[in-house]
């Protein structure tokens, strides 16, 4: 699958960018580039290759051990530390320049 000019300017319409004629064309072959090189590897034999979920160990973690005891220093225990209490809603807005009696209110900043 291709991107065509129009898929740049519909995505650079989303993003709200303004990319001029050349912009548009470099981005064209960049991205189509990209999926160039994804059919590329997708050629690739990967029946042999395990999935990871990362893409490297850390250094002195036993490679022998399998699935998630192979990376078991990448969790911790979801423990609450240091917890306090929360500021009361009411006295947060207060000194809000412009809120309802839930959200701040702030001014739009994107417009077209």
């Amino acid at each position: 699958m291709k991107v065509t000019d129009k898929d740049v300017a519909y995505v650079a319409d989303l993003a709200n960018l303004e990319l001029s004629e050349e912009e548009r064309r470099g981005m064209l072959r960049d991205l189509n580039s990209i999926l160039d090189y994804v059919d590329l590897l997708n050629e690739l034999d990967t029946s042999d290759v395990l999935p990871m979920a990362q893409v490297s160990d850390l250094y002195g973690v036993d490679a022998l051990k399998e699935g998630s005891e192979r990376f078991s220093y990448a969790s911790r225990a979801d423990v609450l530390e240091g917890l306090r209490k929360s500021l009361p809603h009411e006295e947060a807005l207060a000194n809000a320049p412009d809120a309802d009696e839930d959200f701040f209110r702030v001014p739009k900043v994107i417009e077209r």
